[in-house]
């Protein structure tokens, strides 16, 4: 597996991460456990040496399950988890108060089985709390030996500047593909400028660039999925350009589409490393096949051509959750 930097932080992790939050939460039931840690373990032995979870995955099990299935190899491994909801749940509201994010340093050192956190995020902007806060007092877990780097998530420019002057910002998770490509605009500028890593949630569209999912897909009622505007039955059918295109590409180039739009990805910036998740071997090692891949110029400008002409239909997110995104 490849390594790549993290910007100027000189954290390095393998080109390609995983995002575990499937393996709780969000996409219908739960994996069950011993599946799980079989394919967290699968990853390590396939090269990933990043990992990432946050404390509002389950709540809470998302964390506990990494912690048991990680441990033989911790020191040989970067986890990411992250901060920012009252009692770790999403439905309950932010909390990045100094004392919450402490608080949830101490209980993720726990359920991580460890002594220190590799990657330590900022979940969501807390418009209540000023961000020297926050990153203050991450800075000071990092002066106690608890945290080894601050993130920040789906943070707008003006809160990365301003977290970054308190405590050097080493990544910024946020949501970005071939069909959300909205941190072009202002951010990748921004971290290019200040030397913060990112790394892209959602690479594969939460499943829809793999070429999977069409209009007729029924999702289990537990899927989130199911509340996303973009992933309704209509906008789905209206969206079906995109995997039309990676689907034309992947044939060219004897690969997935899923591989081509992780590679696309790749090959934007040194510095950013997708997470894309998934509950299957099969999947995982599809989706590491992707950093073996060389785009040209021309293919790259070819998809870039193709996609600007493409229209995205429906919101990331239903309008209760926009207002707590790119603050």
């Amino acid at each position: 597996m490849k390594k790549r930097t993290l910007g100027n932080s000189g954290l390095q992790v393998s080109a390609l991460g995983l995002g575990c939050m499937g393996l709780s939460f969000a996409y219908g039931p739960a994996m069950e456990k011993q599946e799980a840690i079989k394919l967290l373990q699968g990853a390590y032995d396939a090269g990933i040496t990043f990992f990432d979870t946050a404390e509002c995955y389950g709540p809470f099990t998302n964390e506990q399950l990494l912690g048991e299935a990680l441990a033989p190899f911790r020191n040989e491994i970067v986890i990411a988890t992250k901060f920012g909801f009252k009692n770790g749940d999403t439905k309950t509201g932010l909390d990045s108060s100094p004392a919450n994010i402490r608080a949830v340093a101490e209980a993720s050192l726990k359920r991580l089985r460890t002594d220190c956190i590799d990657l330590f995020y900022q979940h969501r902007v807390d418009p209540t709390v000023p961000m020297e806060d926050v990153a203050g007092t991450v800075k000071d877990l990092i002066k106690e030996g608890k945290v080894k780097y601050f993130g920040l998530s789906e943070a707008g420019v003006d809160s990365i500047r301003t977290a970054h002057s308190v405590q050097p910002v080493t990544a910024l998770q946020s949501e970005y593909s071939l069909w959300w490509r909205d941190p072009e605009n202002n951010v990748l500028p921004a971290l290019e400028e200040l030397g913060i890593g990112f790394v892209p949630f959602s690479p594969l569209g939460r499943g829809f660039l793999t070429g999977a999912i069409n209009e007729t897909t029924q999702f289990v009622s537990t899927d989130f999925r199911n509340t996303l505007p973009r992933f309704s039955k209509e906008n789905r059918k209206a969206n079906l350009s995109f995997t039309e295109l990676l689907k034309t590409m992947a044939i060219e180039k004897n690969v997935t589409p899923a591989q081509i739009a992780l590679a696309w990805l790749l090959a934007q910036k040194p510095w950013i490393v997708p997470i894309p998740g998934t509950t299957k071997i099969n999947r995982l090692h599809e989706n590491i096949g992707a950093v073996s891949i060389e785009l040209t110029k021309e293919d790259l400008t070819s998809i870039q051509t193709a996609a600007a002409a493409i229209e995205v239909y429906g919101e990331r997110y239903p309008q209760h959750l926009q207002n707590i995104v790119n603050k």
